[in-house]
């Protein structure tokens, strides 16, 4: 299995979060930050580069609706075809 690119991982993390319905605010590559608004709940994903070449995605939200970041996260993986 060959790690996935940033650009392919960036991709899918943006639009995983507009699947569940946030309002992107910023989409920045060259720091690998998305923000997303929801009812009043932001949430950020942060894509980064490892020195392995693999990719790390992490989701972070000040929301208080409990499965946001979960289905997030599937949609994320859906995107990824996992």
């Amino acid at each position: 299995m060959t790690p996935a690119s940033f650009d392919r991982s960036f991709s899918a993390a943006s639009g995983a979060m507009a699947d569940q319905g946030l309002t992107i605010t910023v989409r920045d590559p060259a720091s690998g930050t998305i923000v997303g608004e929801l009812r009043g709940s932001t949430v950020t994903a942060n894509v980064s580069r490892q020195a392995d070449g693999s990719v790390v995605v992490q989701f972070n939200s000040s929301s208080r609706d409990s499965t946001l970041l979960e289905r997030i996260s599937r949609s994320y993986d859906r995107r990824m075809g996992r």
